[in-house]
């Protein structure tokens, strides 16, 4: 009997200890899902966080490639009409160049040179100031004085006839040349009511537009009106850039500048 109770003591005091080491692994168990959770819980917070910004960064794409494509087409638009004018110019050159032609068969058909010869050259340079006085005013002094030794010329004695229709057509040719040259000069135009020094660019005869020299302010001649209107801040840099490419300070590149379109009223 003192055995039996003895034993059952020692299983008393036994009991405790089973049952603690039963609630320890019980809660190591526990524990182990929960950082499992709580790590996926954390990674999937992660990835949400990142598929945000990447939708985000979509859509910023998407904002740029639409305004870049507007862009593109407007850039096309105003090329066309580039085309346009340049192709009514080029016919406008043909059409003079074969004038030019007939009147040089003319002048072999003539059985006296002189007589025949020198009403066609007053015309020839009236119709040469003509043409200056309704084209844009660039370089307007040198084009108008050029016209004027051409009629100096006709009354010189010591110039033979030969010389003074080579120097009118050499004239024809200057005017042409215009239509497909680029450049930058510095000039003297009344802006506001008073004179002012600017430098000036012309584009062939699609574009004649002026900058101060402190790029404060930029304007193109209209050909609607005949007069120079100012352009707004948003060219300045273009025809700032347009005057480097002039003097041959940058390469070509494509600028957006107001142009007149053919046929526009």
């Amino acid at each position: 009997m003192s055995a039996f109770r003895g034993w059952r003591r020692a299983v008393v005091r036994r009991a405790p200890i089973f049952s603690a080491m039963v609630f320890l692994f019980q809660t190591g168990w526990a524990q182990a899902p929960q950082a499992l959770l709580d790590a996926t819980v954390q990674e999937q917070a992660q990835s949400d966080s990142d598929a945000v910004r990447s939708q985000l960064r979509i859509s910023q794409l998407a904002d740029e490639t639409t305004e870049l494509l507007g862009e593109y087409r407007l850039a096309l638009q105003q090329l066309d009409r580039v085309r346009i004018y340049n192709d009514n110019l080029a016919a406008l050159v043909a059409d003079q160049e074969a004038e030019a032609a007939d009147i040089r068969r003319q002048l072999d058909d003539f059985t006296n040179t002189e007589q025949g010869i020198v009403p066609l050259m007053f015309n020839m340079i009236n119709a040469l100031e003509q043409f200056i006085d309704l084209d844009m005013p660039f370089q307007l002094d040198e084009r108008v004085d050029r016209v004027r030794r051409l009629r100096d010329n006709m009354d010189a004695a010591d110039i033979t006839i030969s010389e003074k229709y080579r120097q009118i057509m050499d004239a024809y040719l200057v005017e042409t040349d215009f239509g497909r040259t680029v450049e930058a000069y510095i000039d003297t135009l009344e802006i506001d009511g008073a004179p002012t020094q600017v430098d000036v660019l012309r584009v062939g005869r699609v574009l004649l537009a002026y900058q101060t020299p402190d790029r404060t302010a930029s304007g193109y001649f209209d050909r609607n009106t005949r007069d120079w209107v100012p352009l707004s801040d948003d060219y300045r840099a273009a025809v700032t850039q347009g005057l480097r490419i002039a003097r041959r300070q940058a390469a070509p590149d494509l600028l957006r500048l107001p142009v007149h379109a053919a046929g526009a009223q």
